[in-house]
């Protein structure tokens, strides 16, 4: 073999090298674009439960009898249906990316996933009253599914988290960041 003919292969060999090293990058900064996607959706969904607003209406909800009709809310607690509809709206978007995987099962377990039940009893049956007055059987159908989802995986009956985890010690600082 002639010198020019090795420095062609080594050059050949060289930018297969180079092809797959881009594209093993490619891999991983896509996974960490999607990584930080999820963190950033999982942040939103945390400032949701901060608002005054959403803090009210849920306070609201969570003092309702469960399974109030759409009429029986209504006339006795006027106020309400607009907090029924925040949190069910809230909800129905938080069921929604549980769905699509923007934001982890786990983490969506951990922020809401005793509440989703107690709200849902609350909820249902207006729910259904909405779905039948408008003829629209999909209104607020995320929110049911995960209602769903996190009664059947989100371990009904499990320990508190200040049980479960009292054990619990944080990384060294320079793991955690």
């Amino acid at each position: 073999m002639t010198d020019i003919s090795r420095l062609a292969d080594l050059a050949e060999i060289l930018g297969v090298l180079i092809v797959v090293g881009g594209v093993g990058f490619a891999v991983v900064q896509l996974r960490q674009a999607r990584q930080q996607r999820r963190e950033l959706a999982a942040i939103e969904l945390f400032r949701t439960f901060g608002q005054p607003q959403f803090a009210e209406a849920f306070r609201s909800v969570l003092d309702l009898p469960d399974g109030l009709s759409r009429d029986e809310l209504r006339s006795a607690y006027p106020d309400a249906e607009n907090h029924a509809m925040l949190i069910s709206t809230t909800m129905e978007n938080i069921g929604v990316m549980t769905y699509q995987r923007i934001v982890p099962f786990l983490v969506v377990k951990n922020l809401v996933g005793s509440s989703t039940g107690m709200l849902w009893k609350k909820l249902g049956n207006w729910t259904q009253d909405l779905r039948e007055q408008h003829g629209e059987p999909t209104t607020f159908e995320w929110f049911q599914w995960l209602a769903v989802q996190l009664g059947e995986n989100g371990g009904a009956g499990k320990r508190p988290a200040y049980e479960a985890f009292a054990n619990w010690k944080p990384l060294r600082p320079s793991k955690e960041m």
